[in-house]
């Protein structure tokens, strides 16, 4: 009897301890700029995570194998986004002198676990 007290005892608790996970989400946000290359119809793409950036690092976005991740135009970069779970929200042109550069944002939910600032 007093095994099968133990064993219920221990299932309960395991099973309380399981349901009380934080599942809440966070919104993150992040941004993609594109400008214009010299002489050129192609476009070079910056995505902003909000990491920090430095001139010892690079912070170029890559593909799993390693390599650095290539966009043929904005569309394909904004496509890449939507695959990965990112939802559009708004652009915006920015004129630096005679260049000029166009801004997408974008948000996306996860979990706050995922997160390493929570």
């Amino acid at each position: 009897m007093k095994k099968i007290l133990v064993i219920a005892i221990v299932l309960l608790y395991s099973q309380a301890s399981n349901a009380q996970r934080d599942t809440s989400t966070i919104e993150q946000y992040c941004q993609l700029i594109a400008t214009q290359r010299l002489l050129s119809n192609k476009v070079t793409i910056d995505i902003d995570f909000g990491e920090e950036k430095s001139f010892w690092r690079d912070t170029r976005l890559k593909t799993y194998g390693g390599k650095i991740k290539k966009f043929n135009t904005i569309i394909d970069a904004m496509n890449y986004m939507s695959r990965d779970g990112w939802v559009f929200i708004n652009a915006y042109p920015v004129r630096i002198g005679e260049s000029e550069r166009y801004h997408f944002a974008f948000k996306k939910q996860f979990a706050k676990s995922e997160i390493q600032d929570y």
